[in-house]
This record gives C-alpha cells, structure tokens and sequence, in this order.
C-alpha cells in the first residue's frame, strides 16, 4: 500500500495567503451585508436635531427625530427612523416603486436575455465546428468581444443607435423609412419607449455575452467522439435529428454551465445598462426607465450618508443573492434529470 505523509501544514500554508485575502474581500462582506440588511437606522453617522452623534450601537433601540430646514432656517418637516434590528429595510425596500422597477426591468432582461443567447450561441458553434478553413478566422472574429471593454462596446452601440445620426436610423432613412427613436429622442413628442430602449439593451447584452459561450461550446462539440456521428451517419439520419439526438445531450454538461453562469450575470446587469445610455439607466427622458437592481445598490450606497440608506442597499443586495441563489438550486435540480455525463 502506499503511504501518504501527513503534509496537512504544507497544504494549510500554501493555501494560507489566499484564505486570508477571501476571508478580507470575500466572505467578512457577505457576512457584513447579511448582518446590515436587518440594521434599522444603520449609517456612519446620525443626525439628532443639529448634533453630531456617531455610532449605529449608542442610539440603539432610539427613535431618532431629523428636524429639516429650509435655506431661512424655517422648520419644514421631521422625519424619525427607529435605530435597532428588524426586517424594516426590507419592508421600505419592497414599498420603494424605485426598487420593484429595477427588479421588474431586471427580470425582463434576464429572461429574454438569457435563452436568445443561448441558443445563438449553441447554433453558431455548431456552424464553426462544420466549417475547415476559415473556422479560426470566424472563432477570432467572435471572440472579438470578449477581450474587448465593456464601455467601449456599449458606447459603440449608443453611437449606432443614436437619433438620426445613427448608423442604424441612417439606414432606415436610407431605404425610404422613418427614424426610430430607440435610445434618444427625435423631438418634443418622439420620444424612445420602454421597447425601443430594451431592444437596444437586449440586443447588446446578447452581443457581448456571445463570446464567452461560443468558445465554452467549440471546446466541447471538439471534444465529442467522432464515432457518435458516424453511427448516426450510417443509420442515415437528419441533421436535425443528429443535432438534437446527439450534440445536444453530450453538449448538455457545457448548456448547463453557461445557462446557470449567464442567468448569474444577467441578474448583476449594471455596466451594459449604463455603457449603452451614456451613464444613466435609460434615455436622457426617462433616466431611471431601465434602472436594474445592481444600479439600485449602487445608487443608495451612494447616498450612504443618509440615515438607513446603507441598511436598505444591504437589504436589496441580499433580496439579490437569495434570488440568484434559489434560481441556481432549482437549475442544479432540473440539470441531474437533464444533464449526461
């Protein structure tokens, strides 16, 4: 039999380093935002009346008055925030129209999005794997957006579907057609829809994402035995049916990781919305038309010098993590039954 040495130090040490920055970076934020979502009042510093006070345990069980002036020092309003442990940020964030949007808008991404690009990308593979010569020019060609900035491609889209300048309403123009306002506006009344601004939208995330699962796709179909094929060949089968019969179930363990990693990515939607619209969550007539629930973090933390707003950013990041994670646990569950190893 053979003998292992006991090297557990050796291990533990040469994983040391790494513990140590995933504890730091990774696992005490996680644990953090947990523990923040269920902070009420929770922020760096509180306002009580005109003093200063710091610290979130000092007020804790308090319900602390924020008196507002206006500019002639007038009494214009009080506000009071409980400061104690609760499920408050959650009920505010579920009451907050700005947050039920981003989660609507981030949904109709994520499931139009995601199956699009999916299936592109599987038949696109399919058709490089077929072809001889010219099949590493055509694997550079889309792999092109893959190793290129995420902003750049976005602001390349905003340019080319810009009002009338546009290369895409130029074209429109061009074969006797009317301009199409998808992302800015064409004057006082024509303004871009909440279709026109998600097609945009839509049509960039599958663009960018198709990269990534191309390649994913190549190396598996590359990886089938050739033998499968030309059983199916000598039982004289379609294509169709060699496609779904065969590629398709060897192909299943690959369609199962980029089906669960694109359904990951597209519900952290954030820099795709903000490439194609210049910066904001949707056309300079309605900046917030497309906001996401990753832009809703952003922007309340933001803000997290105003009493709660931390706390409430930690809620939506968590409402987050728990929607992502019951969508990949069902994804595992419907893959045992689906997927062939």
């Amino acid at each position: 039999m053979l003998e292992y040495k006991n090297d557990k130090w050796k291990a533990l040490l040469a994983l040391g380093p790494t513990l140590v920055l995933m504890a730091i970076f990774t696992f005490y934020p996680i644990f953090n935002t947990f523990f923040t979502s269920f902070m009420e009042g929770y922020t760096f510093n509180v306002w009580y009346d005109t003093r200063y006070a710091i610290g979130w345990l000092e007020h804790f069980g308090e319900t602390i008055v924020r008196t507002e002036y206006d500019a002639a020092g007038n009494i214009i309003g009080e506000t009071s925030t409980f400061v104690g442990l609760g499920i408050g940020n959650f009920v505010r964030l579920f009451k907050d129209g700005t947050f039920i949007k981003a989660l609507k808008n981030t949904a109709i991404i994520v499931i139009v999005s995601v199956p699009i690009s999916v299936i592109i990308a599987l038949l696109i593979s399919v058709a490089l794997n077929g072809i001889g010569k010219l099949q590493g020019f055509f694997q550079t060609v889309y792999f092109l957006p893959y190793v290129t900035n995420t902003i750049a491609l976005g602001l390349v889209f905003s340019v080319m579907f810009a009002s009338r300048s546009g290369l895409v309403n130029s074209l429109l123009v061009s074969l006797g057609m009317e301009p199409v306002a998808w992302i800015s506006s064409l004057g006082t009344n024509n303004n871009p829809t909440y279709a026109s601004a998600l097609f945009v939208l839509t049509l960039y995330t599958i663009w960018n994402g198709l990269a990534f699962k191309i390649l994913v796709f190549l190396s598996g179909l590359q990886s089938i035995d050739k033998q499968y094929y030309q059983a199916a060949q000598i039982d004289n089968a379609s294509r169709w049916r060699v496609f779904s019969k065969v590629t398709v179930p060897l192909l299943s363990p690959m369609i199962a990781y980029i089906t669960i990693t694109s359904f990951i990515g597209s519900f952290k939607t954030y820099t795709h919305v903000i490439s194609v619209f210049n910066g904001r969550y949707g056309p300079a007539s309605d900046p917030n038309m497309l906001i996401t629930v990753v832009g809703y973090i952003y922007d309340a933390l933001a803000q997290m010098s105003a009493m709660g707003k931390l706390a409430q950013a930690s809620a939506a990041a968590l409402v987050l993590f728990v929607i992502i994670l019951l969508i990949t646990l069902v994804q595992l569950w419907v893959n045992k039954k689906k997927v062939h190893y």
